[in-house]
């Protein structure tokens, strides 16, 4: 399974690059990671709970950031063993630009999977790999971002001020 797509995301490249590096921001945007250890430079260890169809497995593995140009692009790797439900492994290919409004995020994802889950059939698997990627750069975006719009209005009504836009919580923490 193959895709791709970007994201729009209003903060300037450098801060983009030290959230996809940092190992609490990626463990908040893979669904359903239970644990993420580790650094950029070496590997991160992971554990992830996902149920595939009906199909539903822990798999322990790791992921590694390579081909690394700082500020940039760089290549997320990824392998899981889920014990008797099979593995999954697949990468992306990151790469920023900088915008007039921030930074355009374009990846290029290929994922695969075998055993339990590979007998599940392409379109249960196709359609899954897209959420999940999807998902992972939602939340990435909203990392730094803060909430959509319409998320952050409906928090400004119940006390935080009218219209006030929130930001990321990685935003917060480097800004």
């Amino acid at each position: 399974m193959q895709l791709s797509d970007h994201r729009d995301i209003k903060a300037d490249p450098q801060t983009v690059w030290a959230a996809i590096l940092n190992p609490d921001v990626l463990k908040d945007c893979v669904p359903g990671c239970e644990s993420m250890t580790g650094t950029p430079d070496t590997q991160f260890e992971a554990v992830v709970t996902q149920k595939v169809g009906p199909v539903k497995a822990t798999f322990k593995g790791i992921v590694t950031l390579s081909d690394m140009v700082p500020g940039q692009s760089l290549r997320i790797s990824g392998e899981g063993k889920g014990g008797p439900a099979g593995f999954a492994k697949g990468g992306a290919n990151v790469t920023l630009t900088a915008t007039e409004t921030g930074t355009r995020l374009s990846y290029e994802v290929e994922a695969s999977v075998g055993g339990k889950i590979a007998q599940l059939g392409s379109r249960i698997i196709d359609g899954f790999a897209k959420k999940m990627a999807d998902e992972f750069f939602t939340r990435f975006q909203e990392a730094i971002e803060g909430p959509a719009v319409e998320e952050a209005s409906d928090e400004a009504a119940g006390g935080e001020g009218e219209g006030e836009k929130k930001k990321g919580w990685f935003k917060k923490l480097i800004g």
